[in-house]
């Protein structure tokens, strides 16, 4: 994908960007497009600007993915509220004025075009029926790259906004560009229909020349099981003004079932990582340490730049002083304290890769940060080579994992089937051993029946995809976002009042800077320097009521205050409203180039 991205230079000879908002046409410069997409060369270099669309700061390479996805029962946005910044997406609470959601809705629609352009020409094109087994090969290839590629802009656009304009040929064909919005189960049918297709095209990656570098069917399989499980979820309707399902869902279950199935079929080509610190590393570095290819989708960065690279691990990520050896980074996303307590405190490996609840200080060592300053673990800017003050550190953004289709299997199965099958107990068993790997007697044991075991996936995708920007998506085509905030609030005012679970959890940490080893992350958080010992006792002990001598001290349950849950400013999610809030409003640009649009939802 880094190599995909550098190649999109290409298209300065094929596009110039040149018409409206966000249907933008975008005419060839010099040459036609029979003659451009005959090449295959060309045709290539045409989906490399597809791919093109999915980096940079507005769109994986930030706020599509670090900003949009919050939040929900584990993350949320530092900083305090202000509805015209990232804040106020985090908190439910952006204005129709806010700049972060014009940029993103503008270049997703960008990428529908460009893809729109290659969907239609490349099928036309001479050698994609006449030439050489090769080109009709790379050709289709490439026709089902576009397609899939197409269906994820869609994806992302809908659960986000919800119905929206669509179009499926070129703009440059449409006599009309003010398009109406059209129902989002319309859209999510014709790219499922798209991705049926594209699987078809699309080869495996065993088979694939560009392997770890392009989509092949194993991810186009998934992506086609996650947009029908969102197909079959719910969703804020406009006409209702509330969560609703449509009465055919499980129909889509069955689709995401299939193609979850087929893949578990294929384990040659896609399985689980034995080490899953190691999925994360092998996003920060052109080394790969994911020999069992978890990572099926993922979105490559590269050139040092807001266009073509991404700044994770710098906007968010392990917090690391500007003064470090490292250069600076993190902090921009923080963990509920709640969500550490989620994790079981000694076996679960995922808490430790997942959160970062200590901080690299001026002098390179590592030191705790207080319970409401834990930041997301999966992203680091001291795992890649990258020093100094750059904002831009070539981290990949992770689209699709193999332990998601597998936790996607568990779900539809059960819900197919009014309980789970061993197969689907299998499916879960197997993510959840991995995490518990040494300690398998304290996995405990997964329910046989259906809500039981919807129970026991809802809270092991909770744990495997902590800062991926999947839970908040999970929650509302599950209808549970609502229940959920609620529940989360009460247990934050639990946590602040030392009762319940949280009745042993202690009021402060003591700390010294030690080491930071920067290998794996075991080793970091045992040689960690806390007073009273472990981190798997320290942290569910009460400890000592006055700092001791050489330590210092960090607010832990007594970080949680009032105004962390409520505040006006520090609140959380305090601007949250039941079918209102669980899609965001249209940019005011948007409405005022389009007179066929309007606000919904009660913006």
């Amino acid at each position: 994908m880094k190599k995909i991205v550098l190649s999109a230079i290409v298209l300065s000879t094929l596009f110039v960007q040149g018409c409206k908002d966000y249907l933008q046409v975008e005419d060839p410069s010099s040459q036609s497009q029979v003659a451009v997409f005959n090449s295959v060369s060309y045709s290539n270099s045409a989906v490399v600007g597809v791919y093109a669309m999915l980096i940079g700061d507005n769109a994986y390479g930030n706020r599509v993915s670090c900003l949009y996805p919050q939040s929900a029962d584990d993350f949320k946005t530092s900083g305090s509220y202000n509805c015209d910044d990232r804040r106020g997406i985090s908190v439910y609470g952006a204005c129709s004025s806010n700049s972060e959601l014009l940029n993103p809705f503008n270049q997703l629609y960008k990428g529908i075009e460009r893809a729109n352009v290659c969907i239609k020409y490349i099928p036309a094109s001479d050698k994609y029926n006449n030439g050489t087994a090769a080109d009709k090969a790379t050709l289709r290839k490439l026709h089902g790259e576009a397609l899939t590629l197409r269906a994820q802009f869609y994806y992302e656009l809908i659960r986000n906004w919800g119905d929206l304009p669509a179009s499926f040929e070129p703009a440059a064909d449409i006599s009309n560009l003010y398009l109406p919005k059209m129902d989002r189960d319309s859209i999510y049918d014709h790219i499922i229909a798209d991705l049926k297709l594209a699987e078809e095209l699309v080869p495996w990656r065993t088979e694939s020349p560009d392997q770890n570098l392009r989509l092949t069917k194993g991810a186009v399989k998934g992506l086609r099981a996650r947009i029908a499980l969102a197909r079959g979820g719910y969703s804020l309707r406009r006409e209702s003004r509330k969560m609703e399902r449509r009465a055919d869902y499980k129909t889509y279950y069955q689709i995401a079932y299939d193609e979850c199935k087929d893949l578990l079929a294929r384990r040659d080509q896609h399985s689980l990582n034995d080490n899953y610190e190691n999925i994360f590393r092998t996003l920060h570095s052109a080394t790969r340490l994911d020999n069992a290819h978890e990572l099926m989708f993922e979105v490559g960065a590269y050139g040092g730049n807001a266009s073509t690279d991404s700044k994770l691990g710098y906007y968010n990520g392990l917090k690391l002083d500007g003064n470090s050896k490292f250069g600076p980074g993190g902090g921009g996303i923080i963990a509920l304290p709640t969500y550490f307590y989620e994790f079981d405190s000694i076996a679960d490996v995922r808490r430790d890769v997942t959160l970062a609840y200590y901080e690299i200080d001026k002098d390179s060592k590592k030191i705790m940060r207080k319970a409401t300053d834990i930041c997301d673990g999966k992203f680091r800017r001291s795992w890649t080579t990258i020093t100094g003050t750059s904002q831009n550190l070539a981290i990949n953004w992770p689209i699709l994992r193999f332990a998601d289709v597998m936790l996607m299997f568990a779900e539809a199965d059960n819900e197919i089937n009014g309980a789970p099958s061993a197969a689907a107990i299998a499916a879960l068993t197997e993510v959840r051993a991995r995490a518990y790997k040494g300690n398998e007697s304290r996995m405990g044991t997964i329910p046989g029946d259906k809500e039981g075991f919807f129970k026991a996936v809802v809270q092991e995708r909770l744990l495997e995809f902590g800062g991926e920007g999947i839970r908040k998506y999970d929650l509302l085509r599950w209808n549970m976002l609502a229940a959920k905030i609620t529940e989360t609030r009460a247990k934050l005012t639990e946590f602040m009042n030392g009762t319940g679970r949280y009745a042993n959890v202690p009021q402060y940490i003591y700390t010294k800077a030690a080491d930071y080893l920067n290998t794996a992350v075991p080793a970091d958080i045992n040689t960690l320097d806390l007073y009273g010992g472990a981190a798997s006792k320290v942290f569910f002990e009460p400890g000592a009521a006055t700092t001791p001598t050489g330590y210092a001290r960090r607010d832990w349950r007594s970080a949680v205050t009032q105004d962390f849950l409520t505040g006006a400013l520090n609140g959380y999610v305090i601007q949250f409203e039941e079918n209102r809030k669980e899609l965001y409003p249209l940019h005011n640009t948007i409405i005022n180039t389009n007179y066929n649009l309007k606000q919904d939802y009660g913006y």
